[in-house]
């Protein structure tokens, strides 16, 4: 690994990886030291390998989400991270009532994710929160293409289920 490789395509995403570990562990310091050991091994990478890395985003989401999972089986843990600050992207100066709701709709968000299957909260999370390709994707979970669509279609449809009834509710 050169330093100009990991100060343009590494360090940049580095965030990324690091909401992407946090939504995997369920906690702050656990996200951070999977992103410090992912970092690591990615500068320790030997020369020929790095050659052969055509995606660097992809691998270090790749890298990020085996910690990750390593890192609860060893601790027997299933949890996930909250979406934080979902209310703060959703209006610019939301009045009091407003920021109430959406803080009430951003929890149940949280619930509802929380309790898909792991495959599709992760495919959810990676393309509708960190906004990857379906490519980067399946690479990054080791997927097929069609797998990847499948539990994005299978997640985001329990989670407008689940939205509807809530508004039926309501009513």
């Amino acid at each position: 690994m050169n330093w100009t490789i990991f100060n343009q395509q590494i360090f940049p995403i580095r965030h990324k990886l690091y909401r992407f570990a946090l939504r995997i562990t369920g906690n702050a310091p656990d996200a951070e030291d999977v992103v410090q050991e992912v970092l690591e091994r990615v500068w320790k990478t030997p020369a020929e390998q790095s050659s052969s890395v055509q995606n660097w985003e992809a691998w270090c989401m790749t890298l990020t989400r085996n910690r990750s999972l390593d890192r609860n089986r060893s601790r027997s843990l299933r949890r996930t991270a909250p979406l934080d600050g979902l209310a703060d992207r959703s209006s610019e100066n939301p009045g009091p009532a407003r920021s109430a709701e959406l803080s009430d709709l951003a929890a149940q968000a949280r619930r509802m994710m929380d309790e898909l299957p792991e495959k599709q909260r992760m495919v959810m999370h990676l393309r509708d929160v960190e906004e990857l390709s379906y490519e980067e994707i399946a690479d990054t979970l080791q997927i097929s293409l069609d797998q990847v669509k499948v539990n994005l279609h299978r997640a985001r449809k329990a989670i407008r289920e689940q939205l509807l009834k809530l508004e039926s509710q309501i009513a």
